[in-house]
């Protein structure tokens, strides 16, 4: 028997003062064919793009430092965030997107990306689908100190560090994002560093 079924589907807007807070009341199908009446919130801040820049010569990545609130408000003392570069997908291109942020975020301007895989990132709570990316940078990309984009208050420090030191980070509890974590397993899986 096929279970899974969802009808009656209501939202009710909470909150779109960021983004938007929907509170959906549904009937979904159980596996023994009952119909039950669920209730959940459902944030909506758009689909996203990450990428780990890496530069395979000198055994080297490109990460950020940023405050995140969220983070601060659950016992992060400081805070503060390393993670790979990303952002909110801009007319649904993650590819332009990503390229855009890297150099906003990095000031590098590169122009190749390779897609390695999408993720719900929290499929609990948040809509969002997150496209991953790897791409290669050299110093001659660099165009300019990064840093985020002057209207959108991100005031990002960018960090160049190896990728042993990236790994060592993550293994102290040092990296704590989740998408940065999976980028780095990911090149540490694939033997991009050799």
């Amino acid at each position: 028997m096929k279970y899974g079924k969802v009808k009656n589907i209501e939202k009710e807007l909470l909150s779109d003062n960021w983004y938007s807070l929907n509170k959906v009341t549904f009937e979904y199908q159980r596996e023994d064919g009952e119909w039950e009446t669920q209730i959940r919130e459902a944030y909506d801040r758009g689909n996203g793009a990450v990428i780990l820049l890496y530069n395979k010569e000198k055994g080297t990545v490109i990460l950020t430092r940023q405050f995140r609130m969220p983070t601060y408000l659950n016992g992060n003392e400081d805070g503060m965030m390393v993670e790979a570069c990303a952002g909110i997908l801009e007319k649904g291109n993650a590819e332009q997107t990503i390229i855009m942020e890297v150099e906003e975020e990095t000031g590098y301007k590169i122009t190749e990306v390779q897609k390695i895989f999408e993720s719900y990132m929290s499929p609990g709570s948040v809509t969002e689908v997150l496209y991953f990316f790897i791409g290669q940078y050299e110093e001659n990309m660099k165009v300019s100190e990064g840093g985020g984009a002057e209207d959108e208050t991100e005031n990002i420090e960018v960090l160049e560090m190896t990728f042993q030191k990236a790994l060592q980070m993550m293994s102290r509890g040092e990296i704590k994002d989740a998408k940065t974590i999976m980028l780095l397993q990911y090149t540490q899986i694939n033997g991009l560093f050799g």
